[in-house]
């Protein structure tokens, strides 16, 4: 893995600074907020973001970039030293900084401050485009794109290029592997198509494509997800790849999340429908997480080993909502073909608190409970169909004969089963009471079951045989 090449990233860095406090009155000369500051915090952003978000999972980012010699380009360098290696443009001026005031973490008013342009590219900035693994350039308006698009257009047709555009920046250079643009700069940049469905944004983005003559463009939509585009009238039916859950929290930085993963893996080799798909899921989980404004996000450093896309760790998702005073409810059950009955409890479950854990039997443990022939499903894939239910947060796997122990760790608010028998009577209730947590029972849809299901497949089966069709 130390023989791959660097992930490249082209763009405009900022300096983000969030302002945070609280307000609770009007100033006494206009109808305005008064904002006590309990903190400020300052990140890099734009390109700088979208670079250091890259270097997840221990994997080399370079960083072309134009800085000065202002309070906020050395603020920048600092923030990324250890993390990106940076080949500089010179910046005439100074580095813009977006300072974001927020009230109880919602914002108020953003203040916009300085600027400047880039000067001209240097042999290092081409030997490092020549050298890239992958590049993701992240325009944001502010013409380091321009500064370098010859050099960008060289490698081009050899080395893949995702491109996050700007209404104000330049277009893509012919030959990107994929464009990613947001709703509202897909709306902006390719007005004709009008109206907000499905359909109008892939009109929109297969008219980028074709424009830009780009191998796909991927439209961002926020909570629908991503539409990916092929250029041209014959570019056959779009794929949207929807958000893996639904994601609450500060959405800022979410669109350099999803283009720097997307990036990442097309330099590990995915085709572009992959790439797309790792980029969704690794910005909700982004955005779940708290966003460009989490403090953990710039305390941990990028860990060693193979990029990957995260997983759901029902650890973490209890411990959130914990941390938020919410309820964690947890349920739990082999889920061995999962039919009518399951999708009912677990949407009641869902219902009760503000997350749901499924804790599911191991392979071994289905074995042990049900005899011979079980599971008819692995542990992977029943966990799989269980991750992408809507109801369910997060997916936990045991291997004992009861979850008790996995519950230990867990320390669920709320236990939740199906079925006529009292909750008194689930072995689970007696562990909950350790912590205060309770053990309850919902209705249960009658005649669905696994083992209903299993012999009725068996009947068809055997009466297939029989009864063979020409």
């Amino acid at each position: 893995m130390n023989a791959r090449r660097p992930l490249v990233v082209v763009g405009d860095a900022l300096l983000d600074e969030d302002v945070e406090g609280v307000a609770t009155r009007l100033a006494p000369d206009a109808p305005a907020p008064v904002v006590d500051v309990t903190g400020d915090h300052r990140r890099p952003g734009g390109a700088a973001l979208a670079a250091a978000l890259a270097t997840r999972g221990g994997r080399e980012v370079v960083l072309v970039t134009a800085l000065g010699d202002d309070p906020a380009s050395d603020a920048v360098r600092r923030s990324l030293e250890g993390r990106v290696r940076l080949v500089e443009l010179p910046l005439r001026g100074t580095l813009p900084v977006k300072t974001r005031v927020l009230a109880s973490g919602r914002p108020l008013v953003r203040i916009d401050r300085g600027g400047g342009a880039p000067g001209r590219p240097d042999d290092a900035v081409r030997e490092t485009l020549a050298a890239a693994q992958a590049v993701l350039v992240a325009d944001y308006g502010r013409r380091t794109a321009g500064a370098v698009r010859e050099q960008l257009a060289a490698i081009a047709p050899r080395v893949p290029l995702v491109w996050d555009p700007h209404p104000r920046g330049g277009a893509p250079v012919p030959g990107v592997r994929i464009v990613t643009p947001n709703a509202a700069e897909t709306r902006s940049l390719e007005p004709g198509a009008g109206g907000e469905s499905l359909r109008a944004y892939a009109e929109r983005g297969s008219g980028l494509a074709e424009r830009w003559r780009a191998a796909a463009v991927a439209v961002t939509l926020g909570e629908r997800g991503v539409l990916l585009t092929r250029p041209g009238p014959d570019a056959g039916t779009p794929m949207l790849v929807p958000a893996p859950y639904r994601a609450s929290g500060d959405p800022c930085g979410a669109g350099d999340c999803f283009a720097a993963a997307t990036a990442a893996a097309l330099a590990d080799g995915a085709l572009p429908e992959e790439a797309v798909q790792r980029g969704v899921a690794e910005a909700a989980a982004f955005v779940a997480a708290g966003g460009a404004g989490n403090p953990a996000l710039w305390r941990t450093p990028p860990s060693a080993g193979r990029h990957a896309a995260p997983v759901t760790d029902p650890f973490a998702v209890a411990e959130r909502v914990r941390a938020r005073g919410g309820t964690v409810v947890a349920t739990g059950g082999c889920f061995d073909l999962l039919h009518a009955g399951h999708v009912g409890l677990l949407e009641s479950a869902r219902r009760i608190g503000d997350c749901l854990i499924v804790c599911v039997n191991s392979d071994a443990s289905v074995s042990r409970l049900k005899g011979p022939g079980r599971p008819l499903n692995p542990i992977a894939d029943r966990t799989r169909v269980l991750a992408g239910l809507g109801s369910v947060d997060a997916v936990a796997v045991f291997d004992g004969d009861t979850p008790a122990e996995l519950l230990t760790r867990l320390r669920p608010d709320v236990w939740v089963k199906g079925g006529d028998y009292s909750a008194e009577d689930l072995p689970e209730a007696e562990v909950l009471r350790a912590w205060g947590g309770q053990a309850v029972v919902l209705p249960y849809l009658d005649g669905r079951s696994t083992t209903q299901l299993a012999h009725r497949a068996a009947r068809a089966a055997a009466t297939s045989a029989r009864h063979p069709t020409g």
